[in-house]
């Protein structure tokens, strides 16, 4: 075992191509011969099968992580059965994760010398940062910011949720799996003014 591995975040809006930024990866990997492995939280159940797809189409497997996965049981069984250290694990919407299963990841890389990248989520719906990304903050060796631009041509922070008519929705659970029929992403300035926009056509609700 080394210790050279990296935890790595690497975070932006929606429609940022992360995903697609992860599979690139992982077909590099695969060109150069390299182990690796990707993994996603189950949470994101859109796909029937395991499989990490981005928006332009490409996919790949990948091992489901639950929300009781002990990822770094996982990996030491992986290891005691091939005798083989993947050099990289890549995990997609990894906002999703616990706070313990990103220490998980942390104890990876300690030990077995792994890199670990995770994309995600910086934050929800109404600005408020997930419990993985919160933690992934924390413990992460490198961070960075997968950047996309706003309609208005600043750069997009906010992942505002929308209706079936595309005013802002400011209530609910923090998890709703959707994409673009869900999902805009917008600037700081772009989404508290479609917020007012909306709350001025009736369509908000404050307490």
């Amino acid at each position: 075992m080394n210790g050279m591995g990296k935890l790595y975040f690497r975070y932006g809006t929606m429609g940022s191509a992360k995903t697609a930024m992860l599979l690139t990866q992982a077909y590099n990997f695969e060109e150069r011969g390299m182990e690796y492995l990707c993994m996603k939280p189950i949470i994101d159940d859109r796909e029937n099968d395991n499989v990490i797809r981005s928006r332009i189409g490409i996919e790949r497997k990948c091992e489901w992580i639950y929300p009781d996965t002990d990822i770094y049981a996982v990996i030491k069984q992986l290891y005691e059965s091939t005798h083989i250290v993947k050099n990289w694990i890549l995990i997609d919407e990894a906002q999703f994760l616990s706070a313990s299963q990103v220490d998980q990841l942390a104890r990876i890389v300690d030990d077995y010398g792994t890199n670990v990248v995770c994309y995600g989520l910086r934050t929800d719906f109404q600005s408020h940062m997930f419990e993985g990304s919160r933690r992934l903050f924390e413990l992460a060796d490198s961070i960075d910011e997968v950047k996309s631009t706003c309609s208005c041509g600043r750069k997009t922070i906010i992942n505002a949720r929308i209706d079936s008519t595309g005013q802002i929705v400011t209530d609910g659970e923090q998890v709703e799996i959707g994409g673009d029929d869900k999902y805009v992403a917008l600037c700081r300035r772009c989404w508290r003014n479609r917020r007012i926009e909306s709350a001025s056509r009736g369509a908000l609700k404050f307490e």
